[in-house]
């Protein structure tokens, strides 16, 4: 299986199986597009536009790459015979929030349910759990989430110290993230994060008429004035640490390249802009017929990010930072994120959900922390849904980079784990493939600066 696409005046063949990119001619790109198979060549159809010494050396190219398999190769999936361990959690310590976003999935906080906090006792828990569950694995996750977790940022505190003292005992390490709205960050926080946390995660939409018609605090004014300043001395006091700002763009706001580019002017560089997850007929789901504009705004940002690129105005996006090289292993390009069973979500009651995005849904509910997991039924029909399995995946030439999307999504738009969201499904090809065009951009210049 190939899949071939053409952006800015490169063209590029994929090889699926081998996960090779080839940047190829005008007119090896028109033999593959005409015969895709290598079955039998349209001569008559490339005579008007190709010399024929021209056209016989290329197929003789593509030969010699099918020959070397290079192109062309056959499948390997592999699956695993044993269920991989745990690995990463998400910890929800903080059930309530101090804003009102319109598009929250956890309805500002409580998940459907009562706002809550977690307790210190229960945190513990949760980290002995993924201690003493996580097998012959060093490197652990540990996500500290909400609703806004800075609400409940004494007991964030208590747990970072309480997992570090656990570390030589069960000869692991944690590796800390937190996702914050901004509005609780200060000085005494940050200094914290910047001591103990591999990662901060930040989230604001763009510009301020864009964030604020959708990220509104409790009295209904918008959030974009009082979180930005406390956003840029964040950052600023993170130096070179790792950080995102995380943006949504919704079926309100299709235009978020401009966004990116604003969230670049206010100083920040390592950006995400998220498409928006909604139930099916929500005002602000992104439609089927939105789908060309967000593709044009895709290349938008590609244009900005190739400009901007080697120069003092550089940012990285997000989904055009693939790793092309080496990137995940085979089983976690069939797999994906492992929900369920390498990464599971905890409730402050102690509730274990397969991801953040299933809790409140009690038909998820896996388990707790004192009984464990119980509910394998649940756990089994997340590791059996793969690349491999899901039929919209089999034929897909994308399923090796983004691994079969996302479970909730797939579930929250078809009510089906097994049916991928179309919708993300389209917009993940074109991010991939401006991505690829961005590295093949990036060689380039490396080679021409060698020069």
């Amino acid at each position: 299986m190939i899949h071939l696409f053409n952006l800015d005046e490169k063209n590029f063949v994929i090889d699926v199986n081998s996960g090779l990119i080839h940047e190829i001619s005008d007119v090896v790109y028109d033999i593959l597009t005409l015969d895709s198979q290598l079955m039998k060549l349209d001569q008559e159809k490339l005579s008007n536009k190709y010399r024929q010494q021209d056209v016989d050396e290329a197929y003789d190219a593509i030969k010699d790459l099918v020959d070397k398999q290079l192109l062309f190769t056959a499948s390997n999936d592999i699956v695993p015979k044993l269920k991989p361990v745990l690995k990463a959690m998400c910890l929800n310590v903080a059930h309530d929030c101090n804003l009102t976003c319109e598009y929250c999935f956890a309805s500002q906080g409580d998940y459907q349910g009562h706002r809550s906090l977690m307790s210190l006792e229960t945190g513990k828990q949760a980290m002995d759990y993924i201690l003493e569950n996580s097998g012959n694995r060093t490197n652990l996750e540990v996500d500290f989430f909400g609703g806004e977790p800075l609400m409940n940022f004494e007991v964030v505190r208590e747990l970072v110290h309480y997992g570090k003292a656990k570390e030589p005992l069960y000869n692991k390490h944690f590796r800390y993230t937190i996702t914050t709205n901004g509005v609780l960050l200060d000085d005494e926080k940050m200094d914290f994060i910047n001591t103990y946390f591999d990662n901060i995660v930040l989230s604001l939409d763009g510009t301020k008429e864009t964030n604020d018609e959708i990220r509104k605090t409790l009295t209904g004014k918008g959030s974009y004035d009082h979180v930005v300043p406390k956003m840029q001395a964040a950052v600023k006091k993170r130096k070179e640490k790792s950080y995102f700002i995380r943006g949504t763009f919704t079926g309100k706001n299709l235009h978020f390249a401009d966004d990116v580019a604003h969230l670049r002017s206010l100083g920040f560089k390592s950006l995400s802009m998220e498409p928006v997850v909604t139930q099916p007929g929500d005002k602000l789901e992104i439609k089927p017929m939105d789908l060309d504009i967000v593709k044009e705004e895709y290349d938008a940002l590609y244009k900005l990010y190739k400009e901007r690129m080697d120069s003092d105005e550089d940012f990285s996006f997000f989904h055009f930072e693939i790793d092309l090289d080496q990137g995940p292993c085979l089983y976690k390009r069939i797999a994906g994120c492992g929900a369920g069973n390498e990464y599971i979500a905890i409730t402050p009651e102690g509730h274990i959900y397969p991801c953040h995005q299933f809790i409140g849904d009690e038909s998820f509910l896996i388990g707790t922390l004192s009984s464990g997991i119980t509910n394998k039924d649940i756990q089994d029909q997340f590791y059996q849904n793969n690349v491999l399995t899901k039929e919209a995946c089999k034929q897909c030439w994308a399923k090796y980079f983004c691994s079969g999307g996302c479970h909730a999504n797939a579930y929250h738009f078809n009510q089906d784990l097994g049916k991928p969201y179309e919708m993300g499904c389209e917009m993940e090809k074109k991010r991939i493939e401006c991505a690829i065009r961005l590295k093949a951009e990036r060689i380039e210049r490396m080679e021409n600066n060698d020069h």
